[in-house]
């Protein structure tokens, strides 16, 4: 719950966009925060400190990942992985999917299809990034080429709408991309952290990925982000290539540890997992009763109703219900909870859609 400067009480169904998976103010997290900062905040990445090099050996064992370099954002993290396939294959080309978002910094905006952010700079835009369709294995196919160094794509599109694609067109993506020699570049800054019902969205499909980034619920509030990577792909950096002066501070390390501690004691991803079957069960009704419901669909707790109109003024009559939510793609109503989110309240956020939507 969260509530504004007149006392009004809102259930936040958007999580700081997919961040604040333990909600707002967790006593864990909190007091990892508060402790670490009497201890000591930042020491720069010239030196280890103990509770990221902790943290860092925590994930990297959870995932099958060897290597971790830290950021601070996942616009950052996606920049950094993209350097590092550039780098380690020696190749020039990078391939990325239609509804893509990975991010608004140059770099980034050379792999994200939303023209309305990257128009003003597409004369300065890097050159060498080539779209093919998500979903579509044959437009992956026909783009790959000797130049090919990697495909960069989100398991689960959160930005472009709340997609996913078929099982069979991850499969073939796995297979193509190592009998072609394309690294995989997973997009987990949205979908991961148990956003869609495991640890990582990728894990769902079975996608085999060289590079992971990751950020938003990572430290369950506090700015964090990192990517990575397999032990060959990995070397492909030397010291020197890649830095940044905050990422993997003491602080973040203590959120981060935190949110992981919550997440094993708490059964976490697997709630995740539970509600979000139980959310797309409780739209479902909704789909049938509203023919301007177009479709629901999602994967976990990221969860998307597409309507056959624009949704903006749909997030506003639920902000007067007293629900925070976030509409995406022009038309799509996207749902991201905290992941401790409780049926009642999934109950009481339906109630209130079935109203604003019987009264247009």
């Amino acid at each position: 719950k969260v509530w504004d400067i007149d006392g009004n009480e809102y259930l936040d169904f958007l999580a700081g966009i997919a961040v604040n998976c333990l909600g707002h103010n967790h006593p864990k997290l909190v007091k990892a925060i508060q402790d670490q900062a009497g201890k000591l905040i930042h020491i720069s990445s010239i030196y280890y400190n103990e509770p990221a090099t902790v943290y860092a050996k925590r994930l990297v064992d959870s995932t099958n990942f060897d290597r971790i370099f830290f950021a601070n954002s996942g616009a950052e993290a996606n920049e950094g992985a993209l350097k590092l396939a550039i780098k380690y294959s020696g190749k020039h080309e990078v391939l990325y999917c239609g509804d893509s978002f990975h991010g608004r910094t140059i770099l980034t905006l050379s792999v994200t299809d939303h023209p309305e952010y990257s128009a003003p700079y597409v004369e300065n835009l890097p050159k060498g990034f080539k779209k093919v369709e998500f979903g579509n294995l044959d437009s992956v196919k026909e783009a790959i080429t000797e130049n090919t160094a990697a495909i960069i794509i989100e398991p689960v599109q959160g930005e472009g709408g709340v997609h996913v694609a078929s099982e069979e067109f991850y499969k073939g993506l796995n297979d193509l991309c190592k009998e072609k020699g394309v690294l995989i570049i997973v997009d987990e800054v949205q979908s991961g952290f148990g956003r869609c019902g495991a640890l990582f969205a990728h894990e769902l499909f079975g996608i085999d990925a060289d590079i992971m980034t990751v950020a938003k619920g990572i430290g369950g509030g506090f700015p964090m982000a990192a990517f990575l990577a397999k032990e060959d792909v990995a070397g492909g950096f030397v010291p020197g290539d890649h830095g940044t002066t905050f990422a993997g501070s003491p602080l973040a390390g203590a959120a981060a540890n935190a949110v992981l501690d919550a997440f094993e004691e708490e059964n976490i991803v697997e709630h995740s997992k539970e509600m979000g079957e139980y959310f797309l069960d409780k739209l479902a009704p909704l789909k049938e009763k509203y023919d301007f419901i177009t479709d629901v669909r999602g994967s976990g707790l990221l969860v998307g109703v597409e309507l056959n109109f624009e949704g903006a003024d749909i997030v506003g009559k639920m902000l007067e219900e007293g629900f925070l939510i976030n509409c995406t793609a022009g038309n799509v109503l996207r749902f991201a909870p905290p992941l401790v989110v409780k049926e009642e309240e999934i109950d009481a956020l339906v109630e209130a859609l079935d109203k604003v939507f019987s009264a247009l």
